[in-house]
């Protein structure tokens, strides 16, 4: 039986760059269940998965238009230093949650601290690149 819209699946993955560094995996987990077509993942995950059978495995590029889209200009932020916690001394590069009125957290990377304020990129922090996948199905109901 090969996936199609709507199948609830579970699929075993690692996440890699063109570089080859690994950015997430499923490895020593639980394999990642959602439902396909439904745009639980990224697109070109969705699209990838489409097809394959159980205990299929293959090898996917996915274009970052696919994937987390190019950065945002208007997602860079600057915060006077006065509006974060003060019991952490913010630093480049450093990943912070920012709190929105539902309670949920949106994560922030410090990319600029001067006296007065810090600037922070709330773009996904794999916006803008390309990613490869290694995809098996071990589950479609």
């Amino acid at each position: 039986m090969a996936i199609k819209k709507g199948d609830k699946v579970k699929i075993e993955y690692k996440g890699t760059l063109d570089d080859g560094t690994v950015f997430d995996s499923s490895e020593g987990r639980d394999p990642l269940e959602f439902e396909a077509g439904f745009g639980m993942v990224i697109p070109g995950f969705d699209k990838a998965i489409i097809g394959m059978k159980k205990d299929e495995e293959k090898d996917v590029h996915i274009a970052c238009k696919d994937a987390y889209g190019e950065p945002n200009p208007n997602m860079i932020q600057e915060i006077p230093r006065d509006k974060l916690p003060a019991d952490q001394e913010p630093k480049e590069g450093m990943m912070i949650g920012i709190g929105l009125p539902n309670g949920q957290q949106l994560p922030a990377t410090i990319t600029k601290v001067t006296a007065k304020a810090v600037t922070m990129d709330l773009n996904p922090p794999l916006a803008g690149k390309d990613l490869n996948f290694h995809l098996k199905v071990v589950g479609i109901n």
